[in-house]
């Protein structure tokens, strides 16, 4: 199973760093390897969405459903693909200067042995490459002029 955990400091307002998270239907527009995002159903703070991962000749559909708990937290839970099982977690925690600490968690682990094999000699780089594209478009939207230290 892989695990990544990472936290930073970020100049942005918890609810500006939940709301670039939560708005998955953008991924492909800044997401490295995020080829499409498609959300089929709805139910409140709760989505279910499909996720269509690339990278040179791979393809991959991921489903999942995302719950959201508005400006604090988004959990990630994996109904099916090629995955044996997938959490991922983001915190938002609003600091006294008006920055956030985003605290990011994922553990997998794929079904097939190819797949563990090539993603786990990569898999630290891919997730803090995939973080630091959400911090990279943070910073697009809402300004980077007062970037504060990266935990």
């Amino acid at each position: 199973m892989h695990t990544h955990s990472e936290k930073r400091v970020l100049p942005h307002s918890a609810e500006q760093m939940f709301d670039l998270v939560a708005d998955v239907e953008k991924y492909p527009e800044f997401l490295p390897w995020c080829a499409g995002l498609r959300i089929f159903k709805r139910e409140g703070d709760v989505f279910f969405a499909d996720l269509m991962i690339g990278y040179k000749v791979i393809r991959e559909k991921f489903t999942s459903k995302v719950a959201l708990t508005p400006t604090s937290r988004i959990d990630v839970e994996y109904l099916s693909g090629p995955l044996k099982h997938l959490h991922n977690r983001w915190d938002f925690h609003a600091n006294d200067d008006g920055s956030c600490t985003v605290d990011f968690f994922i553990e997998f682990e794929f079904r097939s042995k190819f797949f563990e094999k090539l993603i786990g000699r990569v898999f630290d780089e891919i997730v803090h490459r995939m973080v630091g594209a959400f911090v990279d478009r943070a910073d697009a939207l809402y300004g980077s002029e007062q970037r504060l230290h990266r935990l």
